[in-house]
């Protein structure tokens, strides 16, 4: 006998074409957050994929993945954000995580000026493997006013490189949204040609 639903080729619900709306194919994307421990790079990605924020401090160890799509008007991703434990004297941020990613964000703690010479250093060296990745850098934690150790006036070295810097707070969310877009959209270009 013959199993329900089985006919001609091209028949049936599971088959009818008429009903699908034709919309442009899911862009996969890796994105990494890199930066000095502590900058808030795990709480921009909470804020962003789930929405929450904790004043807690979790030491990230090694690598955390998360997963969210994102609709902007270039198109629509999924984005793989890897979460990379923060750099510091004992530890450096290995190439093996950041290799395949499409782009990426450099965080840096506003209230701590020890993180900008961190960043500088990384973004040398992420330069030197990865020179045509997009990245934006997120100055975070500017809700901390009068704890601020760095301004935008002190980020000249990112400046003259004509990066996109973003002021950011995990705790309000401020900043947030806007920069994941815009990366999503610089990745989505940059795949386009």
């Amino acid at each position: 006998g013959k199993l329900p639903g089985a006919g001609a080729p091209g028949s049936g619900p599971e088959c009818d074409i008429s009903s699908r709306s034709f919309r442009r194919p899911m862009i996969s994307f890796k994105m990494c957050m890199v930066g000095s421990y502590a900058v808030g790079k795990t709480s921009l990605v909470d804020r962003f994929v789930r929405s929450i924020y904790s004043d807690k401090y979790h030491t990230t160890i090694g690598v955390k993945i998360d997963k969210k799509q994102v609709s902007t008007a270039s198109g629509d991703a999924s984005c793989l954000i890897w979460d990379i434990a923060g750099e510091d004297e004992f530890y450096t941020v290995r190439n093996s995580y950041l290799r395949g990613m499409a782009g990426y964000f450099m965080v840096l703690d506003a209230t701590r000026r020890v993180s900008l010479d961190t960043a500088i250093g990384i973004q040398e060296r992420i330069k030197i493997t990865f020179p045509n990745v997009p990245f934006i850098l997120l100055l975070n934690k500017v809700d901390l006013v009068g704890e601020q150790e760095i301004d935008m006036s002190d980020l000249g070295y990112f400046d003259e490189r004509r990066c996109r810097i973003v002021q950011t707070s995990a705790k309000t969310g401020e900043g947030v949204e806007q920069a994941f877009e815009s990366l999503v959209t610089s990745m989505v270009a940059r795949r386009a040609g």
